[in-house]
Parts: structure tokens; sequence; C-alpha cells
């Protein structure tokens, strides 16, 4: 395996993860504009701590490699939904390229379900006694 190998798997998850955790804070500071935003596509409002929380968490976990596996597959369909539900206005171009790269970091994710954290991971610890 080359040197970089787990360095890199560890920057693209810092990577990653930074856009949700930034997002998480972010919702945080405006929380009233972000309901109101969610509200005007007909998403509940009650349901931004639930989203900001998980982002947070999600994040932090993609970032340390805890349960990555299933954080990243979480994330790559939360991702696709959020192209569909925020960014299904192909009349807008503007539009077209909020969809698509939500659909590239989900494609990201997927990349990192399949293949794993790598060993500067937690996982690779907590997994370490397993067959």
């Amino acid at each position: 395996m080359h040197p970089l190998h787990n360095f890199l798997l560890f920057i693209g998850r810092l990577l990653i993860a930074a856009v949700f955790i930034y997002d998480a804070w972010v919702m945080a500071q405006s929380w009233d504009a972000t309901v109101q935003y969610m509200e005007s596509f007909g998403v509940p409002g009650v349901l931004l701590p639930l989203v900001a929380a998980c982002q947070a968490i999600g994040g932090l976990m993609i970032v340390f490699g805890i349960f990555t596996r299933f954080a990243a597959a979480a994330f790559a369909a939360y991702c696709v939904a959020t192209a569909l539900v925020f960014h299904h206005n192909l009349a807008d171009a503007g539009e077209i390229t909020q969809a698509a790269k939500d659909l590239a970091i989900a494609g990201g994710f997927l990349f990192l379900a399949a293949g794993g954290p790598g060993a500067w991971a937690i996982d690779r610890h907590r997994n370490r006694g397993a067959v």
C-alpha cells in the first residue's frame, strides 16, 4: 500500500465532513431563516434540530472514523434527498449546479462507504478483534 494512502483517506474524510459540520454551525447561527427556507419547500421546520445534530455528529463520526461506513451511507442518502427536495428546479442553472454538487458529494460518500476509512480511524481499532 502506498505510504500516502491513509493520510489521503484522512484528509478526504476531513474535507467532506467539514462541509456538514460548518453547515450545522451556520444553521444554528441563522435558525429562523433556515426554518423559513425549509418550510418554503414543504419540509417541517421542527426537523431542523435533528438535521443540524445529524450533520454535526455525523460529520464528526466521519472525521474520527467512527461507524464510518454507516455514516457515509447515511450522508449519501441525505445528499440525494437534499438534491431532490431543494434543488429540483431544472429550469434554473444555479439549481442544477447545486443538485449536481449534492450528487457528487453523495458519490464521494459512497466511495467512503465502500472502501472504508483507512487505518487512521477509530473503526480500525474498534474492529481489530473482528473477523
